[in-house]
């Protein structure tokens, strides 16, 4: 699983022109793409570090800050550019399997007393966001170390 984690300082996404879900505050910005290897055990680190990374100001982590998280599926981050002109996708998981991980992640961050806003899976989406610092965090649970 592969997550980009962006500190902002307003963040949200929208769907057909409507806004679906908006940080309430300076928090985070979280994209989230599943891999055809991931599985619960990829949520749960995911969100683990996501709620516990002290990248916001002063040090601090969402959890400790009660900062708000967005989080939004983005199946192009699992992009193979390796060869040619055209990414493949062929790492991504399909829709069926991604789509209850995402969840997973999402509830295990609620679960740790987070306010979360999510994106719509699978739409066509706008996502909105003013990149505090700029802080960009990449995760990737089959990284090593």
């Amino acid at each position: 699983m592969r997550a980009v984690v962006q500190r902002a300082a307003s963040g949200r996404v929208l769907v057909g022109g409507e806004e679906v879900a908006a940080l309430d505050g300076p928090g985070l910005v979280v994209l989230v793409g599943v891999g055809v290897e991931d599985g619960p055990q990829d949520a749960e680190q995911v969100a683990r570090k996501v709620a516990e990374l002290r990248v916001l100001r002063g040090e601090r982590s969402a959890a400790e800050a009660g900062a708000p998280v967005l989080v939004v599926s983005q199946f192009t981050l699992l992009a193979d550019t390796r060869r040619g002109r055209r990414p493949t996708w062929a790492g991504a998981a399909r829709g069926d399997v991604a789509e209850p991980l995402v969840a997973a992640v999402v509830s295990a961050l609620r679960a740790r007393g987070l306010r979360v806003g999510t994106g719509v899976f699978g739409a066509d989406m706008a996502v909105e966001l003013v990149n505090d610092g700029p802080v960009t965090i990449l995760l990737d649970t089959r990284a090593q170390g």
